[in-house]
């Protein structure tokens, strides 16, 4: 009897554990400023502080030893996550709007890759090993970075430093996942080899290609279903959250099994969608409830990624951490920098961009996913490595982010220095 009554003790503590931490971290900073506090990093160590103590707990949420559950919950997150961050753009066509944009996703992440790469081998890495660090720490966080990124729908006035960074948060999810798989290849065949014509036609243009396409078309298509058809009666006026939600489910499986990149078919089908009737008021209860169900299931993972920080100390080491030191305080901001040379950003904003790149759930899922595919040299120190990254980049970027904001931009987000004006939706 004692078995049937207290079997699951172990289940109801972690969810007293998650709900205790939840609450304390977005309680607790109200004490500390007005503004809605950015919780992510405080979700960590309070994950670290309630199940880090707690015998057995680390072991029982260790990554190294179930890397299959982490990529599964977090590629909800981010599949989610992704399809939120479309949601938000009132406006996606404008002279040089998109310029910040691509320059990120094709100067400064592969800049990014490079120099992580450059760093991992000084460690200690392996070529492969430092491809795949890089790979996975290359992509910018939609759920933790969105202190910095548009508001939700029809809000208006949105800035080009808010733009570029939701933007490039919605895509280079997607466009890591080449980087990725050119470790994996890398790891399997001990080097450069006759794979790199397939990976070049299928892991660098199909898949991308197909993400595109695919998110294009089902975002048209679940805008008619939504806003048209049956005329006169249509899904929008009194549908949920729940229908978008199946949509983008529904989108991401499909775009995978013929072989496209989910992330970037779930990026494009939101923000394709809210160009079907754009001023509807259906996409704001469509983004509150994406928004609700992408922080709720975020927070759970962070509570428990902290937790899991114990089991991986014995990985960790300094020439690493140090890694993701010089990531978060210098590649990725000279990187961003050297990407927006030439645009029409003043300097100012062009270092809030350079610098507020979040890591988060997205190198979760890419280093679980390369776990599962192949075996990883020395994958505890890469466990590690990530999981400090985004610790730091949480604390770091979650306490600057608000009051950075509203000195470079105004806290109306008005045109700020060097001529570039707010997005105003049409």
């Amino acid at each position: 009897m004692d078995g049937v009554f207290f079997g699951l003790a172990g289940y109801h503590i972690l969810l007293v554990g998650c709900g205790l931490v939840i609450v304390a971290a977005y309680w607790l900073p109200q004490f500390l400023a007005k503004r809605e506090p950015s919780a992510s990093g405080l979700l960590m160590l309070g994950g670290l502080a309630v199940f880090g103590l707690m015998p057995g707990m680390p072991q029982a949420l260790d990554p190294v030893d179930r890397p299959a559950v982490w990529e599964l919950a977090s590629e909800f997150a981010v599949i989610i996550a992704l399809f939120g961050t479309g949601i938000r753009i009132d406006r996606i066509l404008g002279r040089r709007l998109w310029t910040p944009t691509i320059r990120l996703l094709i100067v400064a992440m592969p800049l990014c890759i490079v120099f992580v790469t450059f760093a991992g081998t000084l460690a200690g890495m392996t070529v492969a090993g430092a491809v795949l660090l890089a790979a996975v720490l290359a992509p910018t966080d939609p759920v933790l970075a969105g202190d910095v990124q548009v508001g939700a729908p029809l809000e208006g006035g949105e800035h080009p430093v808010r733009f570029a960074l939701t933007t490039e948060a919605g895509l280079n999810d997607g466009l890591a996942f080449p980087f990725v798989y050119l470790a994996i290849f890398m790891a399997a065949s001990g080097g450069i080899g006759e794979w790199i014509g397939e990976w070049i036609g299928l892991y660098l243009v199909y898949k991308i290609v197909v993400g595109l396409l695919c998110g294009l078309g089902a975002g048209w298509v679940l805008g008619k279903l939504l806003f048209v058809f049956p005329r006169g009666n249509p899904l929008a006026e009194g549908g949920t959250g729940v229908i978008a939600l199946a949509g983008v489910l529904l989108t991401y499986g499909l775009t995978e099994l013929i072989e496209g990149y989910g992330f970037i078919a779930a990026f494009v089908m939101g923000a394709t969608l809210r160009r079907i009737e754009s001023d509807h008021e259906y996409h704001v209860r469509l983004h509150g409830f994406s928004e609700a169900l992408e922080h709720a299931v975020t927070a759970i993972l962070l509570v428990m990624l902290g937790g899991a920080i114990p089991a991986l100390v014995p990985y960790f080491d300094w020439p690493h951490a140090l890694i993701g030191v010089a990531l978060v305080f210098l590649i990725r901001p000279l990187s961003g920098l050297v990407a927006l040379l030439g645009t029409d950003l003043g300097w100012r904003q062009r270092g809030v961009i350079a610098f507020f790149g979040v890591r988060g759930l997205g190198s979760i899922y890419y280093l679980a996913y390369a776990g599962g595919q192949i075996e990883l040299i020395n994958e505890g120190t890469l466990w590690a490595t990530v999981v400090f990254t985004i610790l730091l980049s949480t604390l770091v970027h979650g306490f600057t982010a608000g009051v950075t904001l509203d000195r470079v931009l105004g806290k109306k987000d008005g045109a700020g220095e060097g001529g570039a004006e707010p997005i105003r939706a049409p």
